[in-house]
């Protein structure tokens, strides 16, 4: 790389970019969380003020492996995230990267041995991550979701960012203050209800009522918090929330275009959360839009989908490819 990507005291890799000539810069940003972790390489044109992708990728890495039996980020899961971190680095390497801002969310920040984690990334990246808070990760998800849709559905947004351990639910640009008013980080995940209730396969009609529950408790728990009730256009954004999209569309092939902004009403969401929770992993497993990785979890992804919606009265979800990872980038050049 041009620049070392040497930590400082903020948490980022770098600071905010800038190059000699205050025109375009390459920047990276690397999102670690409970299932995943992801990659995102773009430049910036200062002058236009507009960012272009130039790479993703998303490796499913299960970090949060037993995190909430445990208390511990478990061996083989940060060896997995190591390797997948590793060709990330040479993938930003290659493309001569200027600045790079890692995060880490959920698993990382419940985890008593996450020293063991902040070493391998310190090995591997030459930094340490920053391990974010559930307000700042909610508020680099609100960034990412919403940027592109100012003038295209009505405000205020209630942003929904449903991962692996977490789930951050978040309201902002109402008609008095731009930008996040209100912001909750729920302790709800895919792989953490999954890993809680659902073990049998398919789980059991107690399993998933238990599950239920947690959710709707944590949902009461944030309305405490959120204002729901003022959002004219909830926002989903993950990878369990597109995969759901993919699955009430009926799609033989995944296809972000058909995702990004489509709008998925609750008996879809309804439906596809039903035959998720109904199937056999082996029959999860057979559908072309669910990646390996999400085949054990996208169940109880989908209910707290599912859940969501009706606790705070959605009608449908606008779907947003664009999420944390993007609202991190964006926060490399000063504008997340």
């Amino acid at each position: 790389m041009r620049e070392p990507m040497g930590a400082v005291e903020d948490g980022t890799l770098g600071g905010p970019a800038r190059d000699g000539s205050g025109n375009t810069v390459r920047v990276a940003g690397i999102d670690c969380g409970t299932n995943s972790i992801r990659l995102l390489i773009a430049d910036f044109d200062h002058a236009a003020g507009v960012m272009t992708d130039r790479l993703r990728r998303t490796t499913l890495v299960r970090l949060g492996q037993d995190v909430d039996r445990t208390g511990r980020l478990a061996s083989e899961a940060i060896e997995r995230t190591r390797v997948a971190l590793a060709d990330y680095v040479a993938a930003c390497r290659a493309a001569d990267v200027q600045r790079i801002r890692m995060v880490a969310t959920s698993a990382t920040r419940d985890a008593a041995n996450r020293a063991d984690f902040r070493a391998m990334v310190l090995a591997t990246l030459g930094a340490e991550p920053e391990v974010v808070s559930g307000d700042v990760e909610a508020e680099l998800s609100f960034t990412g979701a919403v940027r592109e849709l100012a003038g295209r559905v009505p405000a205020p947004h209630l942003v929904s960012d449903l991962g692996g351990g977490s789930t951050e639910l978040v309201l902002g640009d109402t008609a008095d203050e731009p930008g996040v008013v209100a912001a909750y980080s729920m302790d709800i995940g895919s792989v953490r209800l999954t890993e809680r209730h659902l073990h049998d396969d398919p789980p059991t009609a107690d399993q998933v009522a238990a599950a239920e529950a947690d959710i709707r408790t944590a949902v009461a728990q944030a309305r405490s918090v959120v204002p729901v009730e003022r959002a004219a256009t909830f926002v989903g954004v993950s990878g369990t929330v597109t995969t759901v999209a993919a699955l009430a569309q009926g799609l033989s092939a995944y296809d972000p275009d058909r995702i990004h902004h489509s709008r998925v009403p609750l008996d879809g969401v309804r439906a596809a959360a039903e035959r998720m929770l109904r199937s056999t992993h082996a029959e999860r497993a057979a559908s072309p839009v669910i990646q390996p990785g999400r085949v054990d979890v996208i169940g109880a992804g989908a209910l707290i989908l599912r859940v969501l919606m009706e606790e705070t009265g959605a009608a449908d979800v606008v779907v947003s490819e664009r999420d944390i990872l993007d609202g991190l980038t964006w926060s490399v050049v000063g504008k997340g």
